[in-house]
């Protein structure tokens, strides 16, 4: 029997994209041959959104809607999403109609060819150059050298995942668009296949320039929890012992100034950086050592294991 799919469609005062989106997707659903549903996360909209989607869900049991109690942002949204889906393989999309749900049917084509991630890519956005297009093209390449996925989109929603790829990941800030990322890092087989996109007909965009500083502060936080975080020490204790190798030459230039130059210790302020370097290089350390005991903590209370196990052949 073919895998169960869940599309899933965060949405925020979308009152006027609901009933076109509800009805395209289920045009294209019904020619699938699978169990499905469509679950529509209503993230605290301020419209009609909601009334339409419960009259919706009333009278038609392949859909479900969530309706969260304020605004959380996509990646809360999806979470709730993943959380009460029940498909075998899971499909974000936007609820916004830029989004073709005719691309479904491609990404499920590719899953079925062995992928555990499909992403969608946006290859002729309908989007403003400056604000839209041009931003995420540098964002989407700092991702990809960073977290090592070579995506052409990270920011297209509209993407197919295998439930067990997404079972362990739990998501925060604007992290939904790393799940490629953290996909690949447990082993995942990662594709890309370019997708329609339609100009916004309805409503206005919920995204701002300022997204760009918030997916840059969460892809530190990505690259650190993919590198360092089963080893800590290695981040604090190597910054650590940077700054008391600094605290070393700033102190030994400063003897040297002393010595052979006759400055003294008060004209320079050599002394007070290579005693500053030294307290913040011990500090440091001494972090990566509480890092050390959290983490083991983290991993021994819960009994989680530090690994990720794909099959057990017999």
């Amino acid at each position: 029997m073919k895998e169960s799919i869940s599309i899933l469609i965060p949405v925020f005062n979308e009152g006027q994209n609901i009933l076109p989106l509800y009805q395209k997707t289920l045009s294209v659903m019904k020619r699938i041959d699978r169990r499905f549903e469509v679950i529509f996360i209503d993230d605290g909209s301020t419209d009609d959104t909601l009334s339409q989607l419960v009259a919706i869900s009333e009278g038609d049991p392949c859909v479900k809607t969530l309706s969260l109690s304020r605004n959380f942002g996509q990646t809360a949204a999806l979470s709730a999403g993943i959380d009460f889906s029940m498909g075998e393989i899971i499909i974000p999309m936007d609820g916004d109609l830029q989004n073709d749900p005719e691309d479904i049917v491609h990404l499920l084509s590719k899953i079925e060819e062995g992928y555990d991630v499909v992403s969608g890519w946006r290859k002729n956005r309908k989007d403003p150059l400056i604000t839209r297009r041009l931003p995420s093209f540098i964002a989407n390449k700092i991702i990809s050298w960073i977290g090592g996925v070579r995506l052409h989109d990270y920011g297209c929603t509209l993407k197919a995942y295998r439930r067990n790829i997404l079972k362990n990941i739990r998501l925060y800030g604007e992290m939904h668009r790393f799940i490629p990322v953290y996909a690949r890092w447990i082993g995942a087989r990662v594709a890309e296949i370019p997708v329609g996109h339609f100009p916004r007909r309805f409503g206005s965009s919920k995204y701002g320039i300022n997204r760009v500083f918030k997916v840059s502060l969460d892809l530190m936080v990505v690259k650190f929890l993919l590198s360092y975080s089963q080893k800590p020490i290695y981040v604090f204790g190597g910054m650590g012992l940077l700054m008391i190798l600094g605290a070393f030459f700033s102190g030994a230039y400063a003897i040297y100034l002393k010595i052979f130059r006759g400055v003294s210790f008060i004209l320079t302020p050599l002394p007070l950086l290579c005693v500053l370097l030294l307290m913040l290089g011990f500090l440091s350390i001494l972090m990566g050592f509480l890092g050390e005991i959290l983490t083991r903590t983290y991993y021994e209370s819960q009994g989680k294991p530090t690994y990720q196990l794909k099959r057990v052949i017999r």
